[in-house]
């Protein structure tokens, strides 16, 4: 049996006004009305039954998830009830696949990514899926081919590839995850051509990444092992509530990817991009003649440049005048605006907020 595993836990603070502490970046209508949890629901569709979707989440957005994914069985959100980085939701999701389905094969995406075009995507799934049915031992990571020095991003080195019985892309052996590197480094790989981005998702079997968490993350047995045993009974939620905070607080990289052995990746040569940012906007809605970026129903802009301008309320007019590379942000009942170089300062100006008392604007 074959599943699919969408991550959607994370907040987006650097979307703030508009992502926040009960409304998460993944379910903003950004995208021509679209979110990203859906627009990432949709590529999984071709593949997999949505009966065979699980997404998990933290526990406050659980209700979000299911009225962006109204086809998506109610009990296949996972609501996660603390933040336990990937390793812990990971581990979880595949606890329980393997209480049913022993056997399963398992696919981890995230919500938040923006992949172009889909297609290379699903057929480079069907081939993981293929070569992980045919070497139930191994995984799979997935690089995306890198388009300039980035040093924001991990990074995965490949070795020899070789051709798979079944698989339309190659597969390469993984030698090494290197985290975010300066920017001499980051030229060098890109330079190299050995240097993938790494892309946060994998392809395994449920049972293989449990034996790697159980010899890598030791601590995570015996929580995993009480969360599987009362799972689908009368005390499930309330042992998960118990047990899943017990788990280290770590990412799956540097629990097992970095460790393991018989890790295999698949080259994606497409458009990637994590909107992570008001500045990654850029990258995917095209700029009016002023090369201003702007997202929202109603808009005038008088003698504005390089400037972002968003908003998910139709019936809000924003006007501006004479400004140049200014974020303007605008929700409901909070307005952030401020230099684009300076949005970076975003955590720093939510905790002004929150030591100001005022934590129901985050």
């Amino acid at each position: 049996m074959e599943y699919a595993v969408i991550m959607a836990g994370g907040t987006g603070k650097r979307l703030w006004p508009l992502s926040r502490k009960t409304r998460p970046k993944q379910v903003l209508q950004i995208l021509d009305g679209q979110t990203l949890l859906r627009r990432c629901f949709d590529r999984l569709l071709p593949i997999f039954d949505a009966r065979n979707i699980i997404v998990l989440t933290n526990a406050a957005y659980a209700d979000l998830v299911r009225e962006n994914l109204p086809e998506l069985p109610a009990d296949n959100v996972i609501a996660e009830p603390a933040v336990r980085d990937t390793a812990g939701a990971i581990g979880l999701a595949a606890t329980v696949l393997a209480k049913f389905h022993p056997d399963a094969s398992m696919a981890v995406v995230t919500a938040d990514q923006i992949i172009e075009p889909a297609e290379l995507l699903q057929q480079a799934l069907k081939d993981a899926l293929q070569f992980i049915n045919d070497n139930p031992d191994k995984m799979i990571t997935f690089g995306i081919q890198p388009t300039f020095p980035s040093t924001l991003l991990g990074y995965v080195k490949c070795g020899d590839s070789h051709k798979s019985p079944g698989c339309h892309n190659e597969i390469y052996t993984v030698e090494a995850f290197v985290e975010k590197p300066d920017e001499g480094t980051a030229r060098k790989y890109l330079d190299s051509q050995q240097y993938l981005w790494n892309s946060g998702m994998f392809v395994w079997k449920a049972k293989t990444i449990l034996a790697n968490l159980e010899k890598f993350l030791p601590d995570a047995t015996e929580p995993l092992a009480k969360i599987r045993a009362d799972w689908d009974g009368p005390d499930q939620q309330q042992t998960l509530a118990e047990y899943f905070v017990k788990l280290p607080k770590i990412s799956i990289d540097y629990a097992v990817m970095e460790k393991a052995q018989g890790v295999h990746g698949i080259r994606l040569d497409c458009r990637w991009l994590d909107l992570g940012s008001f500045a990654a906007l850029a990258d995917i809605i095209t700029a009016d003649e002023n090369n201003n970026i702007v997202v929202a129903g109603a808009s005038r802009l008088l003698d504005c440049t390089g400037s972002i301008v968003v908003t998910e309320e139709k019936g809000h007019l924003i006007a501006a005048i004479g400004l140049e590379n200014v974020i303007i942000a605008h929700s409901a009942d909070a307005t952030l605006v401020c230099p684009a170089d300076q949005a970076h300062r975003l955590k720093e100006l939510l905790e002004l907020i929150s030591k100001h008392g005022r934590d129901e604007f985050l």
